[in-house]
């Protein structure tokens, strides 16, 4: 019986060593079991199916908040006024400028600028061309052309041309052009002036031969021959003074015509 019994064993162990894959397969077969009954224990499928269409009607019924853009405001430049007086208070003082006051003040002529120097054309020196100058000049010499200068002109030689500038002298000069000054021309005795002259103010006790045109007074003293016209507010005659031609004072502020008009 032993050895039967040993036998059988033998023989069941070398069947199962030749068949290793009949209790694999009743393995998987028992694992195949269990897997199909845990998913087969009392699962309601409808039921499942109905919360799923439940939540898929509130995921419909959710509004979709999009994010809302904020307009962008442009940024306005900042400037500062140009002065801290209101429209009010500038119209105010507009309005208490008198009116001729502000139309004299858009019609005043800028005035030129004169500087300290002054050049000197000395004697003998002969010159050919126009001369100007921001300063003052004093010529000895002989210039041909015109003469302009910003200060004061004085002249102790010859110029054969016009010149301007804002005071006048001439002291024993020749001169044939014409003499401008925004201020008073002064010829000397001895001086010799051939051209029309025009100033505010003039004192004449040299010769001169054209018309003086001043709107000032006008001082004729005993050496003076003047042959032109004169036109001034005043005119003062010298005894002894040469005059031919006319005097006339349209500047001065006696109305004449309405004296002999009057009634």
């Amino acid at each position: 019986m032993g050895l039967f019994k040993d036998f059988k064993e033998d023989f069941s162990q070398a069947v199962n060593e030749l068949a290793p894959g009949e209790e694999e397969a009743k393995l998987n077969e028992t694992a195949a079991r269990k897997t199909v009954n845990t998913l087969g224990q009392d699962v309601d499928v409808k039921t499942e199916l109905s919360k799923l269409d439940g939540l898929l009607e509130q995921v419909k019924e959710e509004p979709v908040v999009k994010p809302v853009a904020r307009p962008v405001m442009p940024q306005m430049a900042v400037t500062e006024p140009a002065s801290t007086m209101t429209m009010k208070e500038e119209n105010k003082v507009m309005s208490d400028i008198p009116v001729n006051e502000t139309l004299n003040t858009q019609a005043a002529a800028p005035q030129p600028m004169i500087s300290d120097e002054t050049s000197v054309i000395t004697q003998g020196t002969a010159l050919t061309g126009d001369m100007q100058t921001t300063g003052s000049l004093d010529i000895q010499g002989t210039i041909t052309g015109n003469v302009a200068c910003n200060g004061k002109l004085v002249v102790t030689g010859t110029i054969n041309g016009n010149s301007s500038s804002s005071e006048f002298f001439a002291d024993a000069a020749k001169i044939e052009g014409e003499v401008i000054s925004s201020g008073t021309v002064k010829v000397g005795a001895g001086s010799v002036i051939i051209g029309n002259i025009s100033a505010t103010s003039a004192v004449i006790a040299g010769a001169v031969k054209g018309d003086i045109d001043v709107q000032g007074p006008v001082v004729v003293d005993t050496s003076a021959v003047i042959m032109g016209n004169i036109k001034s507010r005043s005119v003062q005659i010298n005894n002894g003074a040469v005059i031919e031609g006319f005097c006339s004072q349209c500047y001065a502020d006696v109305d004449i015509k309405g004296l002999f008009d009057a009634k």
